[in-house]
């Protein structure tokens, strides 16, 4: 008889999005009549930009010739793509990164979660609470933690709240950890971090041996030019974190695929015998093995984004996203909600009203303007009494959700 991998079974529900379909779908079929506006996902709408599309149509002529076809690629990713990215997202902000530090991936899902890979089962691991569930499910998945209590804490995890009260910048652990998985600007609250308060969480890792895991998908929305877009821009930085980002949100992959980590060179863990360990070594083993990399013609595409016209598009979208996060602030707050982020980041979290727990407030909302957003307690427990919606849609279903809910 095959076993299966038990730490599954831990799993307390299915994973937020896919529930949150499915509970849209038995909505849908009961209310064919009802048109659903879905501000849940945070999954973009809008085309991809132009330059990336012309840059992947001439990868595509070029595929069809024997001059210009490729094949498997290297699974780091090809030089020409990891160069402009380090150039431009990186070296232009006085980072110390280098293109060789650079993997290119189909997504920083999946490489927030493929790192447990490369580190031992026996480290501490530190989340904020609400969070990005991937952090949590995937440890859950590779049986690094205990069963989940009452509220859906995990045994072996040690959560870090954050609230409104500390500005959703989770505090310092107070016991010591080995992992710390921070997202800024923060999803699903919207939040972000300043140098100082990233300075704390640097000292704290080189002071404790400890390795962040700094997920900045949304760096792109960030425009106060005072705040860090990476956490290499803080000094010591090289020396104990790991950086995901994507193209998903800025450029509109989410559909196409493509991201990339960071992991430095000197950058080190410790054996089981207690020597120091090389951890780009480790990755670039982990990705030659079990990664074939991102097919030629999207790196094309997306090196497109750091060309001039290129660039010029990719702050189009992200402003066009971003002005929707304006609205629905603007337009939640006047209908009496209590409304956090989304002024650099494009999720805007609310206070659910009138007693409403997370999913109530889900279901009223679909129920009653059928519109669809991400109850906060799906992000973990205190989360609950908490709501997120994306920016990411068009105007004029922006426009037509808020309406509907002012109605409510």
């Amino acid at each position: 008889m095959v076993q299966v991998n038990d730490s599954y079974l831990k799993l307390k529900a299915g994973y937020l999005f896919p529930e949150i379909a499915r509970r849209v779908k038995a909505f849908s079929e009961a209310h064919p009549e009802a048109p659903v506006i879905r501000l849940g996902i945070g999954d973009v709408t809008e085309p991809l930009p132009a330059a990336c599309r012309e840059a992947m149509k001439q990868a595509i002529e070029a595929m069809g010739t024997r001059e210009g076809f490729h094949g498997y690629g290297p699974e780091q990713g090809y030089a020409w793509l990891r160069e402009a990215i380090a150039r431009h997202d990186f070296q232009s902000r006085g980072c110390e990164v280098s293109a060789e530090e650079i993997f290119v991936s189909d997504g920083s899902k999946c490489d927030s979660s493929n790192i447990l890979d490369i580190l031992g089962a026996g480290n501490r691991i530190a989340v904020t609470d609400p969070v990005y569930p991937v952090y949590v499910d995937s440890n859950v998945m590779a049986g690094r933690t205990g069963e989940a209590d009452a509220g859906g804490r995990y045994g072996g995890l040690t959560y870090l709240p954050i609230t409104a009260a500390n500005g959703f910048v989770a505090p310092l652990p107070e016991q010591p950890v080995d992992l710390i998985y921070l997202c800024f600007p923060n999803n699903p609250t919207g939040a972000v971090a300043t140098q100082e308060q990233l300075k704390q969480w640097v000292d704290y890792a080189l002071a404790h041996d400890a390795l962040i895991l700094f997920d900045a998908a949304y760096e792109a929305f960030i425009t106060d030019p005072e705040l860090p877009h990476s956490i290499y821009e803080i000094e010591g930085a090289r020396r104990c974190a790991i950086e995901f980002r994507s193209f998903s949100k800025n450029a509109g992959f989410t559909g196409t695929r493509c991201a990339f980590t960071v992991v430095p060179r000197g950058l080190t863990g410790r054996s089981a015998a207690g020597e120091p360990v090389e951890l780009w070594g480790l990755w670039n083993r982990r990705q030659s093995t079990k990664f074939n990399g991102v097919s030629y013609i999207v790196q094309r595409g997306a090196e497109a984004v750091y060309s001039p016209k290129g660039q010029e598009q990719v702050r189009a979208l992200v402003g066009f996203y971003m002005e929707n996060a304006a609205i629905i602030r603007r337009e939640l707050a006047a209908a009496g909600l209590q409304v956090y982020g989304g002024e650099q980041a494009p999720y805007v979290w609310i206070k659910t009203p009138d007693g409403l727990d997370s999913w109530g407030f889900f279901d009223h909302l679909l129920g009653k303007a059928h519109v669809v957003g991400t109850p906060g307690s799906g992000f973990g427990a205190a989360g609950e009494g908490y709501f997120r919606l994306s920016a990411f849609n068009s105007r004029a279903n922006v426009d037509e959700a808020m309406r509907r809910i002012r109605e409510l």
